[in-house]
């Protein structure tokens, strides 16, 4: 009886552990001059997420750079003269024993060139 009591608390200690990673990148997207542009919209964002069971399914980092660049096209679409810059990459991956999820924002600032 106290060898299953033992091992039912060390088997719900583990499966409800977990921590998580943040990391970003920033980069530049249109080249920005003096006077040349306005800003219309900043900090719009597009998202990704990929769940993996014991390390397998899910996209690859590039694939969910991808589909959360797809996502915030779809979300803040450009108008004539319109173009992206400032974009940052933030990751996010939280693991637990058998599941691990990485979430993927890309945030841009929309600007319009005169």
């Amino acid at each position: 009886m106290k060898k299953a009591l033992l091992t039912s608390l060390a088997a719900s200690l583990l499966l409800t552990q977990s921590c998580a990673v943040h990391s970003g990148l920033i980069t530049s997207g249109a080249t920005i001059q003096a006077n040349n542009f306005t800003i219309v919209e900043s900090n719009v964002q597009g998202m990704a997420k990929a769940r993996y069971i014991f390390g397998i399914g899910g996209l690859s980092k590039n694939a969910l750079v991808a589909e959360a660049k797809k996502d915030l096209t779809q979300k803040h679409p450009l108008k004539a003269g319109q173009a992206y810059t400032n974009f940052i990459v933030d990751f996010k991956a939280s693991y637990l024993p058998i599941v691990t999820g990485s979430k993927c924002t890309v945030t841009a600032d929309i600007v319009e060139f005169k």
